[in-house]
């Protein structure tokens, strides 16, 4: 009787891609697990939970993706007694669109080292330009339903 080996990737095997996704009038959640999904390398027929077998993801237009519902609040703490700020969703999309995004996509990345090194290979940006020409990225479309103003 011969036995068949389990095939396990190593991080020499993995061939990555460079892919840019247009986040005008995308809905936040709807997005973020696809491009989640993307990041994980949950798409591919190498995928293995131990390794980052993962693509790299362009996100553009970040000030422009669609939160419905109510108001929602964003949290962090600096580490000292009442230390606690908070911040609505309009003040950080005034201030720093890209941190919608990159937060929410985060969120559903694993919490250990292998989501950190995962969460890199996001590159969001605010605007419709991107310095990542050089990659190559290929155009990377969902099949989600826009959010109409």
């Amino acid at each position: 009787m011969r036995l068949q080996k389990t095939y396990s990737p190593k991080a020499a095997d993995v061939q990555r891609e460079w892919f840019v996704v247009d986040a005008a009038d995308l809905p936040l959640g709807r997005l973020s697990s696809e491009v989640a999904r993307i990041l994980r390398g949950k798409h591919k027929p190498i995928q293995a939970p131990h390794i980052d077998t993962g693509d790299y993801v362009i996100i553009v237009n970040a000030e422009r993706v669609r939160v419905s519902g109510r108001d929602k609040m964003y949290y962090r703490h600096s580490g000292y007694p009442g230390g606690l700020t908070e911040e609505g969703l309009e003040s950080l999309r005034g201030r720093r669109p890209e941190e919608i995004v990159r937060r929410a996509v985060r969120g559903m990345l694993p919490k250990n080292r292998l989501g950190r090194q995962m969460l890199r290979k996001l590159k969001v940006h605010a605007g419709a330009d991107h310095p990542h020409g050089a990659q190559m990225p290929k155009e990377l479309s969902f099949d989600i339903r826009k959010v109409e103003s």
